[in-house]
């Protein structure tokens, strides 16, 4: 899998341990020997290369955070300097303001000027010291503003709509002749970007999450026929929920986008919840914010400013059906509904996370010097490669209901396969 360069390396790295263009990692390492023999996907190898493109001392670097919180940011924004900096002698680096708003002079602030003093102690706080927002950005008016200012390296930091809006700029460049690195971070607390085994943040929210449900099973089993539901991250993937689950192992229902459920009949949820409650008194479920859209999807197909299809609230609509269903079966309950989300997405990165966050955005600079672009830093096999932007926006990843992961849930939770 080749990926696009702005040509020839033209000066020697100052990095000593470097790997060779040839590399390649195997989207797969297991097969079937019965199976069928499928086309591999090679990936380049991500890493420091022994020349590179851009003279350090010319290069003005550019820094985007865009799309929703999510632990690690600052942690990336962090690593990012400091590579440029100390790795690579950049002298001047630049973090635009307020996502890709802060990209077009007529709508955004003033780029902020990274310093050492700036990004000190970054890394221990949440959020994003440069701000964020969703939605697209006029593409000839910010290659207009990055070819003014000089900027020829740019980081994009974020997720599918992000690293699209990424290609973009990329495209435009080289119609213009410009020469732009354009290389892109992938985040998502969800977990759900292909071609990355693990995205930053991702283990930090699990860790928060099974805290609430900690919480929230400490509030259910205190009163006679406590329900707690509780509300985690996860549009179309169901991995927080999948890994608080088991990390917690005080949760009796998890319910995810990938695997339908049924509320009624007597193999539906309620029916079950009914039947755990007269049996134990108390009971904890936890719902990803993407499950059980069919029960209350309007069909309107109304988009939010990241063109994601916005979704229906399943918290309160499943904690009203809880609700009417024990007052229909005279059972009383106690509901707790817990919507930590916007707590958890704000926390800082925890130490496994911001390891991760130094790697992926060390890789990040090492790509860009070598003159990479149009690329995103994916991570397979504990080893991290370079992936093409068309590729990753080809692609999507998603829980197996069929394989290890889901496995766990079922076993940890004693919950049926479907409820149906």
């Amino acid at each position: 899998m080749d990926v696009s360069t702005l040509g020839e390396g033209r000066f020697v790295s100052p990095v000593r341990a470097t790997v060779d263009d040839g590399l390649r990692v195997p989207e797969r390492i297991v097969r079937d020997p019965q199976a069928p023999p499928a086309p591999d996907l090679l990936f380049e190898l991500a890493g420091p290369r022994a020349r590179l493109y851009f003279d350090p001392a010319q290069v003005c670097a550019g820094v985007v955070t865009c799309g929703g919180l999510c632990p690690g940011l600052n942690d990336v924004i962090r690593s990012l300097f400091l590579e440029l900096r100390h790795g690579y002698g950049v002298a001047e680096v630049l973090g635009f303001r307020g996502g890709y708003q802060g990209l077009d002079p007529t709508r955004g602030a003033e780029p902020l000027e990274l310093t050492s003093e700036l990004v000190d102690r970054i890394h221990t706080m949440g959020g994003t010291v440069l701000g964020t927002s969703r939605g697209p950005v006029d593409i000839e008016q910010a290659v207009d503003n990055l070819i003014r200012r000089g900027v020829n390296v740019l980081f994009t930091v974020g997720g599918d709509g992000t690293q699209r809006g990424a290609a973009a700029l990329y495209r435009e460049a080289t119609r213009r002749g410009h020469a732009l690195a354009v290389v892109g971070v992938p985040k998502t607390v969800d977990n759900d970007v292909a071609f990355v085994t693990r995205s930053f943040g991702y283990l930090t929210a699990v860790e928060e999450a099974a805290r609430v449900l900690d919480c929230a099973h400490t509030e259910a089993r205190s009163v006679a026929n406590g329900v707690a539901l509780v509300k985690l991250m996860g549009r179309n993937a169901g991995f927080v929920a999948a890994g608080a689950t088991v990390a917690n192992q005080d949760v009796n229902f998890t319910l995810v986008p990938e695997v339908p459920f049924r509320l009624d009949g007597e193999r539906g949820l309620l029916a079950a919840l009914e039947a755990r409650v007269r049996a134990r008194s108390h009971a904890v479920v936890v719902v990803a914010e993407g499950a059980g859209q069919d029960l209350l999807q309007d069909g309107s197909g109304e988009r939010d400013a990241s063109g994601n299809v916005k979704l229906r609230d399943i918290g309160p609509f499943l904690r009203e059906r809880i609700e009417r269903h024990f007052e229909a079966a005279r059972v009383p309950v106690v509901m707790r509904y817990f919507d930590p989300s916007y707590l958890i997405r704000s926390s800082p990165a925890n130490s496994a996370d911001s390891i991760l966050c130094d790697l992926f955005a060390r890789h990040a600079v090492h790509a860009a010097m070598a003159g990479k672009t149009g690329v995103v830093i994916g991570y397979l096999h504990d080893t991290f490669i370079h992936v093409p932007f068309e590729l990753l926006s080809s692609r999507s990843k998603r829980l197996d209901p069929g394989g290890a992961a889901w496995r766990a849930v079922l076993a940890t939770t004693g919950q049926p396969e479907r409820f149906e």
